[in-house]
């Protein structure tokens, strides 16, 4: 793993299912679970428009709980704020999205922040998204001041391509690149990958679970889950996957262990500068997915899952 990250376990928590994108949670079990996290060792991460900055002001809360000192990551870029503009994108999930990439608002998004963890000095800030209409190299020079500011420790983007990744870098180094990847969705590889391996960076891993269905339990959605708008989770689509997934379960079976750990094992198994974020409402799920950093995967089992798993083998879209 990168220097940045020496401090942390290579599995860490998403905070971002704490706001209901996948069912109700309540802030009170949020925080203690988070909290606990943190005394886990765990890199929290976070964004801004989680929850319209709802997100980052429970784990100032869990913060005030934990008895560690906490790794935390978060991001800027989606508006949220009703009186801010930016440019709009159409995501193709029935509704648009928001994104500010100007020096004046990164400033602003990060000072925020601050305020709202109650912290600092953040070690760890991405891009969430790139503005297309505002240039890379002001978007990561606004970010690389707020590092000699003192404001931040390290720089990071997040769904972004190869090449954006390569550019960035030549502006300010770039400590972590955020990008989907699991075995459900293994397009990484293609370029992000190499390009982040290329100059030293991290991937972290956002729905390393494949929003959960690598755990094998998703068979029916809450009518208000966020994964309703996966293709991956419809119609043929779906039946295939789960085709797919049973799979899955059998390697599972043969170390006695669930289809999350052996998923989490997967990812860490391609690098020491990977870093899966699964999250999780329950503190058991946290102890689960941590016992997965134990498991030692034989090669004919890396190479049967490249079987049941190649990239594209999942189908249906993604979210991003």
């Amino acid at each position: 793993m990168s220097n940045n990250f020496q401090a942390v376990k290579q599995i860490g928590y998403g905070a971002m299912g704490l706001e209901g994108y996948y069912g109700a949670s309540e802030d009170e079990a949020a925080i203690k679970t988070l909290a606990y996290a943190i005394d886990k060792g765990m890199m929290i991460d976070t964004a801004d428009a989680y929850g319209g900055g709802h997100n980052e002001d429970l784990i100032k809360q869990a913060l005030m709980k934990a008895d560690k000192k906490a790794f935390i990551a978060t991001k800027f870029g989606l508006v949220f704020e009703e009186d801010q503009t930016g440019s709009t994108v159409d995501t193709g999930w029935g509704f648009p999205l928001t994104i500010n990439g100007t020096k004046e608002y990164v400033t602003r998004a990060i000072d925020n922040s601050l305020k709202r963890l109650g912290v600092d000095c953040i070690d760890l800030v991405y891009a969430h998204y790139l503005d297309p209409q505002t240039s890379l190299v002001e978007t990561v020079s606004a970010m690389a001041d707020a590092v000699k500011a003192g404001k931040v420790k390290a720089i990071g983007l997040s769904n972004v391509t190869a090449q954006e990744v390569i550019e960035a870098h030549k502006i300010h180094p770039i400590t972590a690149v955020q990008y989907e990847y699991s075995l459900f969705r293994r397009e990484a590889e293609i370029d992000i990958l190499p390009a982040i391996n290329r100059i030293g960076a991290s991937l972290v891993c956002w729905s390393p679970l494949g929003a959960g269905f690598l755990t094998g339990q998703v068979q029916q959605l809450e009518e208000n889950d966020f994964r309703n708008n996966n293709p991956k989770m419809q119609g043929e689509n779906f039946t295939n996957n789960l085709q797919r997934l049973e799979e899955i379960k059998k390697v599972a079976e043969e170390y006695s262990i669930t289809p999350a750990q052996l998923a989490l094992a997967w990812l860490v198994a391609q690098g020491d500068n990977i870093i899966p974020i699964p999250g999780s409402r329950k503190i058991t799920r946290i102890d689960e997915n941590l016992q997965a950093l134990s498991v030692n995967l034989r090669p004919e089992t890396l190479a049967k899952l490249n079987e049941i798993a190649p990239v594209g083998a999942f189908k249906g879209g993604t979210l991003v």
